[in-house]
């Protein structure tokens, strides 16, 4: 075997934050966190309180915050982030230690990090096995999962010895996307305390019939669900990262600890570390104005007034995100569906997106243009000139024409209605009956004025041309919840149209920025549906190939398909950190380190 040298970079993000960066606000709920040489408080995003601590996810629990803090606690087996300035494998905070690919490119033998669980047991490569066996017998209960990707693609789990196994693929795959996109999903997770089928039952090998690793992954759904237990369930204390629960509570505050029985190298500077959940930017901003949070955020509207938050103490740092922004399309809505599977439409509305204005005013320059799939606040080999160039900008004269030009004519309240019914090329299209009328529903994230102020501003634009928009808002999890039901067995609810979840960025990719979780097929996060075989080709082939052409021309492809209502991408957030307080360099992909943040003396 050839060993892979330790790691050549994966897209250089170039992170010096030019222009102004924002938040997006949020709201307190919980008890103060005091600040102390011991510890340390971080106020999370409106309406984020974090909701699942299994380190395998369900749909609709994998906003970041939640991934961040179940790493503390559970190691992935190769962490990437871009706190170095470039995204690249972060070694250290990894569960892995080493990887060799075979000549033929086929199969990784991989070396696990001398880490321990809690409970003294070393993390193995039976660990290891016990994550992929139940993720590949409950596939489709997993978030994340793309038919065909991992666990699909691999052949082969052989256990080598207690820290080295080896996974045999289907095919050649590209070693980026292999390391940064795939193996990063994966946990090692405590086999021999987790592999059971009930509360009372006894540890078994149960992972390794399908039948039996359904009831244990049932089984520990069913612990995950229960947020007032985390802190108290054994299952959660069994860890082999630098932290482990001391408490968290129904809204979302939690509090870390140090895991006094690490084994690894990331150990904390700080002990304690607690989360607090917010619902609105003026309870966060309260907070910190009091002084009592100790790495917060302030609003693009803060921007213009720096100076009293640097007078109280803080110091502000924009957090750049490696991002795309946008509202999902239902194309799977029985009602909405026909409507949304015309382009002619889909471009009438992206049209009447004024995002360079929306950017620049509501934003405050803390958002910038996002015309389509690949991440475009950096420059990269990935992004084509399409999409750069924005192939639908602002022009409610040309929005008008193409509804105009497929029968949509105005009715008496001004709302448009089909008046041409048909497949032809001047009629309203497959599906849509005489007079349907253009009305649409968006379920937005709340708790943020710039999301508010930005679908007042989308509501009137799309009133100009004849299109009545209806605005839900609800709370992030509510939102994240709403846009799976389509997907989510059992369900018989179809019935949202658009929806919105994107005010601190709608996804935030690996190192590589591949669309086979977001916009193939079968993916859990194609959430309206998409179905476009000449762009899963295309997310096919960046899957297996370096060259950069594949990827300009998904990038271009989708930005000119619009399988999604394109947004401006704000930043992360605009932090503000108390003076002596230092957290390093803010990951682009949007997890944080708190082990790696300490205070000075």
């Amino acid at each position: 075997m050839r060993t892979t040298v330790m790691r050549r970079l994966l897209a250089p993000l170039g992170l010096a934050a030019a222009a102004v960066l924002v938040v997006t606000g949020c709201t307190a709920q919980g008890d103060e966190a005091s600040s102390g040489k011991d510890s340390v408080s971080y106020a999370l995003p409106a309406g984020t309180g974090p909701n699942w601590i299994l380190p395998i996810s369900s749909p609709d629990t994998m906003a970041t915050h939640n991934s961040a803090i179940k790493a503390t606690m559970w190691p992935r087996l190769f962490e990437y982030n871009g706190t170095s300035g470039t995204m690249e494998w972060d070694q250290k905070a990894s569960a892995a230690k080493a990887y060799e690919f075979s000549d033929d490119h086929l199969s990784v033998t991989i070396t696990l990090a001398d880490l321990d669980w809690s409970d003294g047991e070393p993390v193995s490569s039976r660990d290891v096995e016990f994550w992929y066996n139940l993720v590949r017998f409950n596939a489709e209960k997993t978030g994340g999962y793309s038919a065909g990707l991992i666990p699909d693609n691999i052949t082969k789990f052989e256990i080598v010895d207690e820290k080295t196994f080896t996974l045999t693929f289907s095919q050649v795959y590209n070693e980026e996307f292999l390391l940064a996109n795939q193996l990063s999903l994966v946990y090692p997770m405590p086999q021999h305390a987790w592999d059971k089928t009930s509360a009372d039952g006894e540890i078994g090998d149960f992972d390794r019939d399908e039948a039996s690793a359904v009831q244990v992954f049932d089984y520990l759904f069913s612990e995950a669900k229960d947020m007032k237990s985390y802190a108290t369930n054994e299952l959660w204390q069994t860890v082999s990262g630098p932290y482990v629960v001391k408490s968290w509570s129904d809204s979302g505050q939690v509090e870390l600890t140090a895991n006094t029985k690490y084994t690894g190298e990331d150990t904390p500077s700080i002990p304690n570390v607690t989360f607090l959940p917010f619902t609105s930017a003026d309870a966060e901003m309260n907070v910190v104005r009091s002084g009592e949070v100790d790495y917060g955020y302030i609003t693009s509207a803060q921007l213009t007034s720096e100076s009293q938050f640097t007078d109280l103490g803080y110091r502000v740092e924009p957090w750049a995100g490696w991002s795309i922004t946008y509202m999902p399309y239902n194309f799977a809505n029985p009602e909405m569906g026909p409507i949304f599977d015309q382009l002619y439409i889909r471009q009438a509305l992206q049209h009447a997106v004024d995002q360079e204005t929306i950017s620049d005013v509501i934003w405050h320059g803390a958002a910038t243009p996002d015309y389509g799939p690949v991440p475009q606040t950096q420059d990269s080999a990935y992004l084509s000139s399409e999409q750069k160039d924005n192939p639908y900008p602002f022009d409610l004269d040309a929005a008008a024409k193409l509804l105009a030009d497929h029968g949509w004519t105005a009715g008496s309240g001004g709302t448009l209605e089909c008046t041409n019914p048909g497949t032809g090329a001047d009629q309203c299209g497959e599906g849509i009956e005489a007079g349907k009328k253009l009305e649409i529903v968006v379920t937005t994230q709340n708790g943020s004025q710039e999301t508010d102020n930005m679908m007042s501003e989308i509501q009137s634009s799309l009133g100009k041309i004849g299109v009545a928009m209806t605005i839900d808002s609800k709370p992030l999890d509510s939102v994240l919840t709403e846009a799976q039901s389509c997907k989510t067995e059992g369900s018989t609810t179809c019935s949202w149209q658009l929806v919105f979840f994107g005010t601190a960025g709608s996804w935030y990719f690996p190192a590589y920025p591949t669309g086979e979780r977001v916009f193939a097929k079968d993916t859990k996060w194609n959430a309206g549906q998409y179905d476009n075989p000449e762009a899963e080709e295309l997310i096919t082939q960046m899957t297996a190939s370096t060259d950069s052409e594949i990827a300009q021309k998904y990038s271009a492809l989708l930005a000119q398909d619009l399988p999604v209502m394109w947004m401006p991408n704000p930043v992360y957030q605009v932090s503000v950190i108390k003076d002596g307080l230092d957290v390093g360099h803010q990951d682009p992909g949007a997890s944080f380190f708190p082990q790696r943040w300490s205070w000075s003396e």
